[in-house]
């Protein structure tokens, strides 16, 4: 074939960023493919490219074998017309003939051949498309607003098109044409003949890549976050660990007053975001994680069923509840802990009740109770031992006992029962089985009264650094640290 088509090949591969091995790759099937709509086969067709010509320009052969009387014309030639091409050619040797798709194609081959090249050139798109793309899945990506449909923003990405599905639109924006939108690219995958990229804004994991774009001590390490939760358009509650001392995580993501998160909060439209200390003891972090209200103590009720009490301040319940339970809701979801928020005298009032006080210190002390009886100090190993055979090896299957249970197990005297029971009775606390009702816990989104009155509602205000909320009694933002003060404008009568 000629130089000129080798120079439209090199060119097709620079417009379409497609490499040399995989344009060479196409050019080879498509002259195969007319090759077989021609003849019928390709068992005898061999594609070359010319070396001498930078390897651009294809040769198309036909391989026939030389034969006295040719029976397939497709894969045979008689001597005589070898010769003409081959003057010492001879029975049995191997020609191989070139063959001009121009001049040897009949017309429904080459259109073979052009369908060929353009569904080999769609594929090759849709892959170099998804290829490029997969990549940056889990990344955020910029586009500008091009249409929309059914609430879905179609996202012009430069070489394809995104889309920014309704339900992944953070609730207080508003979108123009032509905006610029910084996205989450949520999932890349293939779709038939496209490739399709759904992005978002509303997944908490956008909100992490924001910050770590922000903070370079997310990116160099210094800095980790161990969880990120949101409500989209309303709060994130995001908490923060570093394992240097010398680095303080909050006030790193902060900023001083606030310039670091401010950005990010302006990128969300405003929405609240909560920077809390993770730590490794959930009672400090079940209170960091209630911010802005900082609970007065925390109680854990139940290791296994992640059940904790906080009790703040009568001024500080609104804080930690939040707006139709929004704090308390987010901060079980960041801490994995269900969170049940008590003033302070809502739980005097459960310590003066004695049927609820017991109710209440069983529960507290379920962390701390000893479960094994092993770990009664004053049981000789040699009775702990004769329990375990009999397979009794918990304090509760223990006190639980019968007498006709306790004879069967003749190895222990009456002398070793009598040192079971006196240690029982001064080493645990033997709570009766009551049915004893407990105040219902409050659900997050519940509005929580205490006694029969209703909770007083405490104004909240917003700091005029960051914007995070703040209530009166405060002296410093807890989110940016910058000093308060309120100064109230007496009524005119």
């Amino acid at each position: 074939m000629s130089q000129k088509f080798g120079e439209v090949l090199r060119n097709l591969a620079k417009e379409m960023g497609i490499s040399e091995d995989l344009i060479k790759k196409v050019t080879e099937e498509v002259l195969l493919t007319a090759y077989k709509k021609n003849y019928g086969t390709v068992d005898n067709a061999e594609v070359r490219f010319n070396e001498e010509a930078d390897g651009w320009v294809p040769t198309l052969y036909s391989r026939k074998e030389v034969v006295e009387d040719v029976y397939e014309e497709v894969k045979e030639i008689e001597l005589d017309e070898a010769k003409k091409l081959e003057p010492e050619s001879e029975i049995g040797d191997t020609l191989f003939i070139e063959v001009d798709p121009l001049i040897d194609f009949d017309y429904s081959a080459v259109q073979a051949a052009q369908q060929k090249m353009k569904q080999l050139i769609r594929d090759i798109q849709k892959d170099s498309l998804y290829s490029e793309f997969k990549q940056k899945e889990g990344q955020l990506i910029i586009g500008y607003y091009q249409r929309e449909k059914n609430g879905n923003i179609f996202v012009d990405l430069g070489r394809i098109e995104g889309v920014l599905p309704k339900k992944f639109q953070s609730p207080r924006e508003i979108y123009k044409l032509n905006d610029r939108l910084k996205c989450y690219v949520y999932e890349v995958s293939k779709a038939g003949p496209h490739v399709s990229i759904t992005l978002s804004r509303t997944h908490s994991e956008f909100v992490q890549r924001l910050f770590e774009n922000e903070i370079p001590e997310l990116t160099d390490g210094s800095i980790e976050i161990k969880n990120i939760v949101r409500d989209a358009g309303f709060r994130t509650k995001m908490a923060v660990y570093s394992r240097r001392s010398d680095i303080d995580p909050v006030g790193s993501c902060v900023g001083l007053k606030g310039v670091r998160i401010q950005g990010i909060i302006t990128e969300l439209e405003g929405e609240r975001i909560d920077v809390v200390r993770y730590d490794s003891d959930p009672k400090k972090y079940i209170a960091n994680a209630l911010s802005p209200a900082s609970p007065e103590a925390v109680y854990i009720l139940d290791d296994h069923a992640k059940t904790a009490l906080a009790v703040v301040k009568e001024s500080q319940l609104s804080l930690a509840i939040g707006k139709q339970g929004q704090n308390v809701r987010l901060a079980n979801r960041l801490v994995d802990w269900n969170i049940d928020v008590k003033t302070e005298e809502q739980f005097a009032e459960m310590e003066r009740s004695p049927e609820l006080r017991q109710a209440v210190e069983s529960l507290f002390n379920q962390a701390d109770e000893i479960q094994n009886i092993r770990e009664l100090s004053e049981i000789p190993a040699r009775i702990a031992d004769i329990l375990a055979s009999h397979r009794i090896e918990k304090i509760e299957d223990l006190i639980s006992l019968s007498d006709e249970a306790k004879a069967e197990i003749t190895e222990m005297s009456a002398d070793d029962w009598d040192t079971v029971d006196r240690v029982l009775s001064e080493s645990v606390d033997i709570v009766e089985n009551e049915e004893t009702e407990m105040p219902a816990q409050v659900e997050a989104g519940e509005a929580v009264t205490g006694g029969e009155e209703e909770v007083e509602e405490v104004e909240v205000y917003e700091c005029p650094e960051c914007g995070h909320e703040i209530t009166a009694d405060m002296t410093t933002c807890p989110n940016c640290g910058v000093g308060l003060s309120f100064e109230y404008e007496e009524e005119e009568e």
